[in-house]
């Protein structure tokens, strides 16, 4: 991942389980300019029981009640397209990203050279999974939808153990000594970003409680980033005004096509312009040095003033408070000097209005 913003086009299963609309998802991505475009893995019988039932925003965005089961064998991508996925990446010039979310689509992603592994909200407390995906020795972008601290830490504690380990851990001891050695803080520092989230389709503004990236943050020494649920753009942009290092956001070709994530989604032409202001925004964080932009200097002259005669002034005279003013241009004596120079004398004759000079 670059040292910029890393925006993901969460593709997700809004390709209702086309190859072709996949590949067209895969278009837009890369003209709206993301760095990446992800979609989701899955054996929905390895994912799913035969009773679970759908979540309720699931219920509403398809307008059908039942289970997850028979909804996800419609979403399924076979392993064939997701090589042909891979391939139209590497030919449009953005990365191919999917999460895994079962043990046999994880292994296959993870030979697949994605610039990260994601570690979706819901299975942040699926152990096997993270030490699964840790063991792949890849980036991994954690999200944490649905999460306390607690949740966060001992997930981590489960991929530390998988970075610096072998095998499974016996104990819960043993994962929180992974989790709390030098050698496992630093892999967890060099391999994994923590996603804020708000498990909700589409979220709420008011669920979303931005300042928790800063506890995370500060909590873990991990970067953070931000998966949005949310509708419109300016959540997303106020994440990367607060230091998200990775955003996330769902899209699709039409908010109108059937599905569970469709009517959560951006569209096209929105998420040219979501990307368009991360990088407008990004630019304009610049450094943490206040100091006069290279651009401002030139009107500096313009905009500050100058000491000025308020009145004529003889050759000889006094310089004092009520012989002076201060008015633009700033290419004379700094305002900020005009309390002392009533000890000085005019060298020459000063018209009302001329540059008070030394």
């Amino acid at each position: 991942m670059s040292s910029s913003v890393f925006f993901i086009a969460e593709a997700g299963v809004n390709h209702n389980g086309s190859l072709a609309l996949a590949r067209q998802l895969v278009d837009v991505a890369a003209e709206a300019g993301a760095d990446a475009v992800k979609f989701q893995t899955f054996k929905a019988e390895n994912l799913v029981t035969a009773s679970a039932r759908k979540a309720q925003y699931q219920i509403d965005n398809t307008q059908e009640d039942g289970g997850q089961l028979a909804m996800l064998r419609k979403l399924e991508l076979a392993h064939e397209d997701h090589e042909a996925l891979l391939a139209h990446c590497r030919d449009r010039g953005i990365a191919f990203m999917s999460t895994g979310f079962d043990s046999e689509s994880l292994a296959m992603l993870g030979a697949m050279n994605m610039p990260a592994v994601k570690i979706p909200s819901g299975d942040i407390t699926c152990g096997p999974l993270l030490l699964q995906a840790s063991r792949l020795r890849q980036k991994l972008i954690v999200s944490t939808g649905m999460s306390t601290l607690g949740d966060i830490e001992q997930a981590l504690a489960v991929i530390a153990f998988g970075l610096t380990r072998k095998g499974t851990p016996s104990s819960r001891a043993e994962l929180e000594d992974a989790y709390s050695s030098r050698e496992g803080r630093q892999a967890l520092r060099e391999y994994v970003t923590l996603l804020h989230c708000v498990t909700q389709y589409p979220a709420p503004p008011s669920s979303v409680n931005l300042r928790a990236m800063d506890t995370m943050r500060d909590a873990f020494g991990l970067p953070v980033g931000y998966s949005d649920h949310t509708l419109g753009l300016e959540v997303s942009i106020a994440a990367v005004a607060r230091g998200a290092t990775v955003i996330e956001k769902h899209f699709t070709l039409d908010r109108n096509m059937p599905g569970p994530d469709h009517a959560a989604s951006l569209e096209p032409g929105a998420l040219k312009e979501l990307v368009r202001s991360i990088r407008a925004v990004e630019q304009a964080l610049g450094s943490s040095v206040k100091a006069p932009a290279p651009e401002e200097l030139g009107n500096r002259r313009v905009a500050r003033r100058s000491i000025v005669a308020s009145h004529a002034i003889s050759a000889g005279e006094a310089l004092s408070l009520d012989k002076l003013t201060s008015k633009r241009p700033g290419e004379g004596i700094s305002p900020m000097d005009i309390w002392f120079l009533g000890d000085r004398i005019a060298r020459r004759n000063f018209d009302a209005d001329d540059l008070i000079t030394p």
